[in-house]
């Protein structure tokens, strides 16, 4: 179960926080009384995972590097 902590409490006891974290405890931090973020141990990865990542960075490195110019910020965000 989360244990709701306050971001204020978050920020004053933030290395206490994670210490908790790591012993496997997770928290959802409120503002103003509503939750706003979550705290919790990583996931652990799964083998598909693994697999799925490895044949990503495979594929990405087979592919050719291209000059594409240079751009403008408007022109990067142009609709």
């Amino acid at each position: 179960m989360n244990k709701q902590i306050t971001a204020a409490q978050a920020n004053r006891q933030f290395s206490k926080l994670l210490k908790q974290v790591a012993e496997g405890e997770s928290f959802v931090i409120t503002s103003h009384g509503k939750p706003v973020a979550e705290i919790r141990p990583p996931s652990p990865v799964t083998p598909e995972q693994l697999a799925a990542r490895k044949e990503l960075f495979e594929r990405l490195k087979a592919q050719p590097a291209i000059n594409a110019g240079s751009w403008t910020r408007d022109e990067l965000y142009d609709d």
